[in-house]
């Protein structure tokens, strides 16, 4: 924080003890430590709070970039699923338009269907032999 080297610490003491005198210096030290440890305290607080804003904005962020893939995902799976409701609506309706002409030739289908002649050889005689 402060570029201090040992020398100018020990001009600091050594003014310190000139001033302060030595009966109180240690009790001035002692408050100077407290106080220098409360700052170390705060200046980590705010640290830690600033590093929990910046993980919460990121979370944030990475929270609405997958609401909207999820909404993108849920909007192309609903286009997707009319789309093939639809397409099954039109081909059941073409189905539909088409079945009702069979329905009306089916027993005219029917009436000309016959059965084929017996040939020589049919199965009841084979059984009466």
């Amino acid at each position: 924080m402060f570029d201090l080297g040992f020398s100018e610490l020990m001009i600091i003491a050594l003014v310190a003890l000139i001033v302060i005198g030595p009966e109180r210096l240690p009790r001035v030290a002692r408050t100077m430590g407290h106080l220098a440890g409360r700052l170390q305290r705060y200046v980590a607080d705010v640290k830690a709070d600033i590093n929990r804003e910046v993980e919460l904005d990121e979370l944030r962020k990475m929270r609405d970039s997958m609401q909207s893939a999820a909404s993108e995902m849920q909007s192309s799976f609903d286009s997707e699923l009319q789309k093939t409701g639809s397409e099954l609506n039109a081909a059941a309706e073409g189905k539909a338009a088409q079945a009702e002409p069979k329905a009306e030739g089916e027993a005219g289908f029917e009436a000309e269907v016959s059965t084929p002649p017996l040939a020589a050889g049919s199965i009841e005689e084979k059984q009466k032999a």
